[in-house]
């Protein structure tokens, strides 16, 4: 098998991934996955795609992440590797949507606009 890539993206975090077979080794900005993302819930998040297709000691992902916080770099990389798992195996696809691992979270903040305090919020209002 060769090199399969992927890129997968959540609010300002992308996450890109080389994938070959190896033993399930996941290396993050050149750290292991544990050091990356000490929480268990976050390494939890990452390995989901994986775990559903009983995928977690087959490939080595190599990862390059940047932007954003640790919550949205973790859901980035999740959908990373579940583009990275359609490309090398497309009957997979159905299983991974049906998880929602395919679908990309649009959800983005919302920009500041001018003369207001944050995105929405008014400054207070005085009659007098």
């Amino acid at each position: 098998m060769e090199i399969v890539n992927a890129v997968g993206r959540r609010k300002a975090a992308i996450a890109r991934v080389f994938f070959k077979e190896g033993t399930g080794v996941i290396t993050i900005n050149k750290r292991a996955l544990e050091v990356y993302f000490p929480s268990s819930i976050l390494q939890f998040i990452v390995k989901q795609p994986l775990a559903l297709l009983e995928a977690e000691g087959k490939y080595d992902i190599k990862v390059n992440l940047c932007g954003g916080g640790f919550k949205g770099q973790a859901e980035a990389l999740r959908l990373a590797i579940a583009r990275a798992l359609v490309k090398i195996n497309p009957e997979d696809k159905p299983a991974l949507r049906a998880a929602g691992f395919v679908t990309r979270d649009a959800r983005v903040v919302e920009r500041k606009k001018p003369g207001r305090p944050k995105a929405r919020k008014r400054f207070q209002f005085s009659k007098r």
